[in-house]
């Protein structure tokens, strides 16, 4: 796990990099907004099949296999299920290619009355989308490698793509556009991660055979275990297409804001949600089963308790200080003012929500514990309404802006009826340390708050904007973690016990 995190950290770190160089070479213009729809088309495939439905269908159906047959038989049924989806996936890469312009008009609609922005997106959206199937076959032999032990591979292909894609805008004077160097920065990502990876599988047991592929009882349970997977991830998906659709109606940019704001909205989701999805689900899923109701109840409040601990914060943070960040990591080049104010206020709308969201993952892992996973998506598809409506109530008021407001007050909505779903049941009630805790993390936060802005208007006040947000980030992590023993949300035996843990570990 060390190893994985260690790669995941380097990965975001290298993504900054590229997010930051994106920013002061592409900007947030016409370009821009071609660019990151033909991005986003690959990449909600990719997380819809390839490292969501499929990843968690076919790793159990492989290490069965494994474990009964043999790793011979498991090779076997790996190399018919990579045959089988490179013959599926080219097929539909290349009509998608043939049918470009009439996908670009069904999720940016908007583009149609812009032949600058249609055109382009076209252009550079037939050049990612074979990212779809280099993806895919990472994901199905990043799945044989994980099954087998060795996570570190497919955890470093992030690295790559990020990688290329600053590769790409170090090289971007050789292309027409910044925007045609970051999509073949793209596609070289994904030759690089399948290659890397094959190279990987290729050094372990495992051994495929070029062959036609063929359809056995287990490329049937994987398909059909994939079946409910593809759906609710679609489900939680289609905001994103949604927001798309809406953004392209709006004025030049609005898809670039949306991007850049939603980065950073995205790091401690991204990682607060993967620590909850990885620790929490295998201890709750064996709790419930030896029908341990007390152990249940603390797992779950205890996983609230730490991530609000972590979320409030972050999301005040973001929020009071979005001109900073936004400004700091991306005003430079093609990326000016009116950018920055434009995408710092879309940021603070986004994080509104940012506390919702990752409570959903503790929400969302409780329904998965007990197998049931029809709950999450339901829930899922009445907040995609809301979403969808209110998204176009709010772009008459503020715009763009409205867009992410929508998107975080959604969050909340799911919030509240997993709570309304759960409450029937005592194990998932929440305790009295939860309530005082919260109340604690809520004043804590109030007075990192305070903390850091006097910090930085004060003792900082005309210092450099790379000093400013550097003093903000030290102060106001000391001034948190100080107040979270003030307000007793944390205390010298938490310490221990947690130092404890890893020793015996």
């Amino acid at each position: 796990m060390a190893t994985v995190g260690g790669l995941t950290g380097l990965s975001r770190i290298a993504g900054f990099v590229r997010d930051i160089l994106t920013a002061s070479i592409l900007g947030a213009g016409p370009v821009a907004d071609a660019f990151f729809v033909a991005l986003k088309l690959p990449n909600f495939f990719r997380r819809v099949t390839a490292e969501g439905a499929f990843s968690v269908s076919f790793v159990p159906v492989y290490t069965e296999i494994d474990a009964q047959k043999g790793r011979a038989q498991a090779n076997d049924f790996a190399s018919n299920m990579f045959m089988l989806m490179l013959g599926a996936l080219s097929a539909f890469c290349l009509l998608a290619i043939c049918v470009m312009p009439v996908i670009i008009y069904g999720v940016a609609p908007g583009f149609h009355d812009d032949p600058v922005r249609f055109d382009l997106a076209t252009e550079l959206a037939r050049i990612t989308f074979p990212y779809l199937l280099a993806m895919s076959l990472v994901a199905l032999l990043g799945g044989v490698l994980n099954a087998q032990g060795r996570f570190a591979p497919f955890a470093f292909a992030p690295v790559l793509f990020n990688l290329s894609l600053i590769s790409a805008l170090l090289l971007a004077d050789h292309f027409t556009s910044a925007g045609h160097a970051l999509a073949w920065g793209v596609a070289g990502a994904g030759a690089l991660q399948l290659g890397w990876l094959m190279i990987a599988a290729a050094r372990s047991s495992f051994k495929w055979r070029l062959r036609m592929p063929h359809i056995t009882p287990e490329t049937k349970k994987v398909l059909s275990l994939m079946g409910p997977g593809v759906i609710g991830a679609g489900v939680m998906h289609i905001n994103l297409f949604a927001d798309l659709i809406i953004a392209s109606f709006l004025q030049t940019g609005a898809i670039s804001y949306l991007y850049y704001a939603d980065r950073l909205n995205q790091l401690p989701l991204g990682i607060i949600g993967i620590a909850v999805g990885t620790a929490l689900l295998p201890i709750l899923s064996k709790a419930i089963s030896a029908k341990k109701d007390d152990e249940v109840k603390d797992l779950f409040n205890r996983a609230l308790e730490y991530c609000f601990a972590l979320a409030l914060p972050a999301a005040a943070a973001l929020a009071m200080f979005a001109p900073l960040i936004i400004s700091t990591l991306f005003e430079r080049g093609a990326f000016d003012a009116q950018d920055s104010m434009a995408s710092a206020q879309v940021l603070l709308c986004y994080v509104t929500g940012l506390p919702a969201y990752i409570a959903i993952k503790v929400f969302s892992t409780a329904h998965w514990a007990q197998q049931n996973t029809k709950t999450p998506v339901k829930i899922a598809v009445v907040a995609t309404i809301f979403n969808i409506a209110l998204s176009l109530a709010l772009i008459n008021v503020i715009g763009v802006a409205g867009i992410a407001l929508a998107t975080g007050l959604s969050g909340w909505l799911q919030v509240v009826m997993h709570c309304h779903v759960l409450k029937s049941q005592a194990r998932f009630a929440l305790d009295a340390r939860f309530v005082r805790s919260l109340a604690g993390i809520v004043a804590a936060s109030g007075v990192m708050l305070a903390g850091a802005y006097g910090v930085n208007e004060v003792i900082f006040a005309g210092a450099g904007q790379i000093t400013s947000l550097c003093a903000v980030v030290i102060s106001g992590g000391i001034i948190y973690a100080l107040s979270l023993f003030a307000f007793g949300v944390i205390n010298p035996s938490d310490i221990k016990q947690i130092l404890k843990r890893k020793a015996q570990a």
